[in-house]
């Protein structure tokens, strides 16, 4: 029986260009600080390999912090380490890859083919491959299939399962006729479960934490203990900040900074949020206003004003004047139009009727 420790996809050094540089450059040095906890997890479950399938850095080239981490936190992890690059941190001889002076635990899979590293004692055996551009043709087409399964096989591998062309794409039936015990995934940034083709296991642990609002919840990596008769595996959380969205109807509210702080769960500090209100509201709403007054309740936070206008706003529609002509004309377009019209229709109805009336712009 072998045990793994499979992790992918923490994009080190990414940019976070949505945060301001200061805040981004802690979040970077929080990525660095999840090796930590990827040392702390492998030491503490005594694992017999840590699997790292590809895009542990978000680049072909890392900061020198990160190259430091890199090496001496891979120093301090009992187990050996084996790296599969992917598209993003591919493997050429300029790349971090091949210039950091890595510890001797450390195993870089540098080519395209397949190749099998033994591990101590006859345990099993770790197969791994590179990615050598920011594209790849399909690392497993020429495999060879294992025929003797009496010793655990496992790889880890940056590629993508059932679609697409350009980032080694996987076939299920690739996956079965390796004969493997266990392919450890990388590129999926969502954790997929422990999935089956042929009696080849297979799974991507996601990324181990968001970067995004398309990257939400609880983020992780995969323990998995994996022998001739299968794979037993637990996801376990490993991030720290979390991205969070939050919708706050504001139908029949007064107040909108009353309204989003009677919604706010209690702890919001740690993370970053992106709130939408929404529902139907005739009010100002001022961003700039509320974002700075709230900020300080949140890592970092993002307002957005979804609201739709209140139907009674069309009263005015039937009025002998220019507001009403107006109206009229809007409401014809409104009724017709999709989500997106519609949301367009009420921010330049907000706009005419906010100078009908000598009241300030509404603000996005």
């Amino acid at each position: 029986m072998i045990k793994l420790l499979h992790a992918a996809d923490f994009h080190l050094d990414s940019p976070y260009a949505a945060l301001p540089e200061e805040k981004a450059a802690n979040r970077r040095y929080e990525q660095r600080e999840l090796l930590r906890k990827l040392a702390v997890m492998a030491n503490n479950e005594r694992v017999d390999a840590v699997l790292l399938s590809g895009d542990l850095l978000d680049s072909d080239k890392s900061y020198y912090e990160t190259g430091e981490a890199l090496i001496r936190i891979f120093a301090e992890i009992k187990a050996p380490i084996f790296i599969a690059p992917g598209n993003h941190d591919y493997y050429h001889r300029f790349s971090p890859w091949a210039v950091l002076k890595l510890p001797e635990n450390v195993h870089v899979f540098t080519s395209p083919t397949p190749e099998a590293v033994a591990l101590p004692d006859g345990k099993g055996v770790i197969w791994g491959a590179a990615f050598t551009g920011s594209q790849s043709r399909g690392l497993l087409e020429h495999f060879p299939p294992i025929t003797d399964r009496s010793v655990v096989n496992v790889m880890a591998l940056h590629g993508q399962v059932g679609s697409g062309e350009l980032y080694n794409p996987i076939t299920l039936d690739q996956i079965a006729e390796t004969g493997l015990h266990y392919l450890a995934l990388g590129h999926e940034h969502s954790y997929s479960g422990l999935r089956k083709a042929g009696d080849t296991y297979y799974a991507y642990p996601g990324c181990p934490e968001g970067r995004g609002f398309d990257e939400t919840g609880p983020r992780g990596v995969i323990l998995a203990e994996v022998d001739s008769n299968g794979v037993k595996e637990r996801f376990v959380p490993l991030s720290g900040r979390q991205y969070r969205k939050l919708n706050i109807d504001l139908t029949d509210q007064v107040g909108v900074a009353a309204a989003i702080l009677k919604a706010l769960p209690e702890d919001t500090g740690k993370d970053i949020y992106r709130i939408a209100l929404c529902g139907e509201f005739d009010g100002r709403i001022d961003l700039a206003t509320l974002t700075r007054d709230l900020q300080d309740r949140f890592y970092h936070l993002v307002l957005k004003d979804e609201t739709r206008i209140r139907r009674d706003i069309w009263a005015g529609a039937e009025e002998d004047t220019l507001r009403g002509l107006f109206l009229r004309k809007m409401r014809a377009k409104y009724e017709v139009g999709d989500d997106r019209d519609r949301e367009q229709i009420t921010w330049a109805i907000r706009f005419a009727l906010a100078a009908m009336d000598n009241g300030e712009q509404w603000r996005t």
